[in-house]
C-alpha cells in the first residue's frame, strides 16, 4: 500500500542527543489536500510530534517520508526546500517589518517572481491587503497569525504545519482562521495542525490524532472522534 503524502512513521525520540523520549512509536500522517489535526491533553507531545515531522528533534527510531521520499535525515531548512511550511506558535512574524515585507521574507527561497503568490495571500486574507504597509507587530493577534500563515504560504509549500494557530485569539477570530485554513486545503495543500481547541479543530479535520504521553491514543476521522464517547469524555469535556 502506498504511503500517505506525508507520514511520520512509528516515531520515537526527544530533544537533544541524550534527552528522554517524548514520543513513543507515534505515527502521524496527512494526505494531499487533507486537514489532519493533533489534539490531546497538555504535555501529551502534540507539538513535539509535529516538530519531529519537521526535523526539529532527534528520532531514535521511525522515519519521515514526504511524497514517497525518505526525509528523516534532512534538516528543517532542507525540508522547506522540499515543500514543507512550518508556522511556530510564537515568534512567527517580524514585528518591526510591514505586512508586505514579512511576506517578501517568506519568499526567500524562491528565485521566480513572488508577486503572484503575494496576491494569492491577499485574496485569502483581505485584511492583510488593507494593512500591507503597517508594521506587523501593531496588528491584532488574529491578524498577526494571518501574516504568519501567509508568510509560510510564500514558499508555495505542499504541506503547511501550524502549531496552535488559534492560541490566544477570540472565538470569532478562531472561526475565521479555521475558515481560511479550509480554503488553503482546498487548493491542494496538506494541513497538519496542533490545536488546543480540540472540538472546533476536529469539526474541520479530515483526520484526527489524539495523543496521550507521546503515544497514539485514538486515530480516526474528525467526525468519528467527535462521536467517540471515550474521546468526548476524556478530551472534549463530555
Amino acid at each position: 500500500m502506498a504511503d500517505p503524502f506525508l507520514i511520520g512513521d512509528n516515531m520515537t525520540g526527544g530533544y537533544g542527543r541524550h534527552g528522554p523520549d517524548i514520543l513513543h512509536d507515534c505515527t502521524i500522517s496527512v494526505e494531499k489536500g487533507e486537514i489532519a489535526v493533533i489534539v490531546g491533553p497538555n504535555g501529551a507531545g502534540k507539538s513535539t510530534g509535529m516538530k519531529a515531522v519537521f526535523g526539529m528533534l532527534n528520532l531514535r527510531q521511525g522515519a519521515v517520508r514526504l511524497d514517497g521520499e525518505d526525509i528523516t535525515n534532512l534538516s528543517p531548512q532542507a525540508r522547506v526546500y522540499k515543500g514543507m511550511g512550518f508556522v511556530p506558535q510564537t515568534h512567527n512574524i517580524f514585528g518591526s517589518m510591514s505586512v508586505e515585507e514579512n511576506l517578501e521574507m517568506g519568499g526567500f527561497i524562491r528565485t521566480d517572481d513572488i508577486s503572484e503568490t503575494i496576491e494569492q495571500v491577499y485574496e485569502l486574507f483581505p485584511i492583510l491587503r488593507e494593512k500591507r504597509n503597517q508594521a506587523a507587530g501593531e496588528l491584532s493577534g488574529g491578524q498577526r497569525q494571518q501574516v504568519a500563515v501567509g508568510r509560510a504560504l510564500m514558499t508555495k509549500p505542499s504541506v503547511l504545519m501550524l502549531d496552535e494557530p488559534t492560541a490566544g485569539v477570540s472565538p470569532i477570530v478562531m472561526d475565521e482562521l479555521f475558515d481560511r485554513i479550509i480554503e488553503v486545503a482546498k487548493t491542494g495543500i496538506s494541513i497538519l495542525m496542533v490545536e488546543q481547541n480540540a472540538r472546533q479543530a476536529l469539526e474541520i479535520a479530515d483526520k484526527g490524532y489524539v495523543l496521550v504521553q507521546g503515544r497514539n491514543a485514538h486515530t480516526g476521522t474528525g467526525k468519528s472522534l467527535l462521536a467517540d464517547p471515550e474521546v468526548r469524555q476524556s478530551f472534549l469535556g463530555g
